[in-house]
């Protein structure tokens, strides 16, 4: 594992690289567009980004739905650094924030190759999702930390 820091981007200059890994990794393989590594509910979202010698090897989104009901969106590890415990970081750092803030149950669509991710995390797959791109099937999966009263 390496020794990374896990920290909100702050500063034009660390969005731009955040965006960037969200970009090369999420959308340029499939030539997309730059610009389409983002939407609408970027500015009420939790970012996090792991930091390596001061370079963006990963990065993580977390935003509400509800009071109780997060997501977690657009994580990304750079290819040299993926199978080393870097998206484990992001995704457990979000999860803490997001539970700070009183949900009580975390979403996210998984590409079919991170599924086994987010399942040693305690995730389930709930539904199927859509293939994106016209070959990266996805699949719903959440975790639910504190079941309500009915």
């Amino acid at each position: 594992m390496y020794k990374i820091k896990i920290v909100e981007p702050k500063s034009k200059k660390e969005f731009e690289a955040y965006y960037f890994l969200r970009w090369q990794v999420l959308r340029k393989p499939w030539n997309q567009p730059p610009g389409t590594e983002k939407d609408e509910l970027e500015s009420q979202s939790i970012h996090l980004m792991a930091v390596l010698n001061n370079k963006v090897i990963g990065c993580g989104r977390g935003h509400f739905i509800t009071s109780k009901q997060a997501q977690i969106r657009w994580m990304a590890v750079a290819e040299d650094f993926r199978k080393n415990g870097v998206g484990t970081e992001i995704l457990k750092e979000l999860e803490k924030r997001i539970f700070a803030k009183g949900a009580t149950e975390i979403i996210l669509k998984a590409r079919e190759k991170a599924v086994s991710l987010y399942q040693k995390h305690g995730y389930e797959i709930y539904d199927d999702g859509e293939i994106m791109f016209g070959e990266i099937m996805h699949y719903w999966m959440k975790k639910i930390v504190i079941k309500e009263k009915a």
